[in-house]
């Protein structure tokens, strides 16, 4: 039902014109929709205070001019902006019916890139790294995790303000897993619950970085992170990346040449190559950090999935000098609609971000919190990440598998962890390939996204996780079909 908005005795026309000119207006505003139901004469009449006949007259003229239509059983409801509406309601001051303005009234600065995630659509194929399988999470257990904490004893709590920091029970439950799975010893205060590692990474440069503090990134990466940090002021340097990870010996020539604040870095399935760092690189990065009093900015986005014998440990479980602020998120094992997301920082660090997430978000979703708490606390989180692993490795060789013997011109080296393969295209002009496919119904990457300077690269990035077996198969044929234009 339409909530009335109408100012009277503000000009001199009848009163009945400024009621209607008033529901024009919202009408092609667009603040009233077509079909919507309008107050009846009498409702409105007591609402503004004026005689019912009045507001009927005022329903009149609209409906004479095409605005609305009267059904006698029903009422009035609108029909939309007729062809002929252009100040056809103008009141002796002139004043007519317009629009919300489409432009600025103001200098703006320099607009960001809008990149919105490709939608999954019932016949497209989605092959992009680092998104999950949606078809088997466990909808009951959240669902009913979600009911269990709106109906506790906690529920009206739930639903008040609470601390930035994140809700306390799933920072136990997180603190727990990073102890257990994962060798960081943490306490509960020196993690931070964010809306994903991205907000995370956010704040954090929000937080730890100046303007002109320069740096390091890989020269492959993840270009939203890049952002984030280039918003804070930060003047980025990329550092080469090879089968080992990050060359830690140029980060410590940029290091003797220039002051770096701090690294931004993906060591355990680089992003987007999937090589891990070095045993060897992982320790001389530690003692860097340590000796040049360096940020390492350690994005662990996809530690549940590694396929070949135990995972490797983060840098954060080795950090003994309070060096790494480690970025972690269950989108990947969960869903990237929950938006859940933790920092593990020295707790000095984690206040820091609470602080500034106070001025920009405020809390998260107690609620959500609360529910995935219990899931963890219940183990229902960690056996649904069992069977993601499996069912991840299974989509992983049958990828593999497909590539190999449908686009044998591909480099394509099984990865031994992550939700995608990073693949050479020699002498393919892998930017048009990506455009022709999406024509064709499948989305994939070029190595293009993924270079610091947005050249070309002949590379592709093909994720396998939100495929099933029978759905890469397909995928892999698109791609045969649109290669070659």
């Amino acid at each position: 039902m339409w909530e009335v908005a109408v100012q009277l005795g503000t000009t001199d026309r009848p009163v009945f014109r400024q009621i209607a000119v008033a529901i024009a207006t919202d009408i092609e505003r667009g603040r009233l929709a077509v079909g919507t139901r309008l107050a009846s004469s009498r409702r409105l009449a007591l609402q503004l205070g004026v005689n019912r006949n009045t507001v009927i007259a005022a329903y009149d003229e609209l409906c004479v001019r095409g605005w609305i239509a009267i059904e006698a059983t029903r009422g009035a409801f609108v029909v939309g902006v007729p062809a002929t509406a252009k100040h056809e309601l103008a009141g002796a001051d002139g004043s007519s019916t317009q629009r919300y303005p489409d432009g600025v009234g103001f200098d703006m600065p320099a607009q960001l890139p809008l990149d919105v995630p490709a939608p999954r659509t019932p016949n497209g194929l989605l092959l992009l790294g680092g998104v999950p399988e949606l078809r088997g999470l466990p909808f009951r257990a959240l669902a009913r995790a979600y009911r269990a904490a709106l109906s506790g004893s906690h529920a009206r709590r739930l639903l008040d303000y609470a601390h930035p920091q994140g809700n306390p029970r799933l920072r136990a439950a997180l603190a727990d897993l990073m102890s257990r799975v994962r060798g960081v010893a943490a306490p509960d205060d020196a993690i931070t619950i964010v809306r994903g590692s991205q907000h995370g990474l956010y704040l954090a440069a929000r937080a730890l970085i100046r303007p002109g503090d320069v740096v390091a990134v890989e020269e492959l990466g993840y270009a939203p992170a890049w952002r984030a940090l280039e918003l804070a002021g930060a003047t980025l340097v990329p550092i080469p990346i090879d089968d080992d990870g990050l060359d830690v010996d140029a980060l410590d020539a940029l290091c003797a040449a220039r002051a770096v604040r701090a690294v931004y870095t993906t060591p355990h399935h680089q992003y987007p190559s999937t090589v891990v760092l070095s045993p060897a690189r992982r320790a001389r990065l530690l003692e860097l950090a340590r000796r040049r009093r360096m940020i390492v900015l350690e994005d662990d986005y996809d530690f549940d999935f590694h396929y070949a014998g135990r995972p490797v440990l983060p840098l954060a479980a080795a950090d003994r000098h309070g060096v790494v602020v480690y970025f972690g998120t269950l989108s990947k094992c969960l869903a990237p609609g929950l938006r859940i997301g933790y920092v593990v920082a020295p707790p000095a660090v984690a206040r820091e971000l609470s602080a500034y997430r106070r001025y920009v978000d405020g809390q998260g979703d107690a609620v959500l919190e609360q529910a995935i708490a219990s899931l963890l606390e219940d183990g229902e989180v960690q056996r649904h990440t069992r069977r993601a692993l499996l069912m991840y490795r299974r989509r992983r060789d049958a990828l593999c598998e497909a590539l190999h013997r449908r686009l044998p011109q591909l480099d394509v080296r099984v990865p031994t962890g992550g939700m995608a393969v990073w693949a050479g295209a020699p002498g393919i002009d892998t930017d048009a390939w990506v455009k022709r496919g999406a024509v064709a119904g499948v989305t994939f990457q070029a190595g293009s996204m993924f270079r610091f300077d947005r050249a070309a690269h002949p590379f592709l990035r093909l994720g396998f996780a939100a495929c099933d077996e029978r759905e890469l198969g397909e995928a892999v044929e698109r791609m045969v079909r649109t290669l070659a234009g």
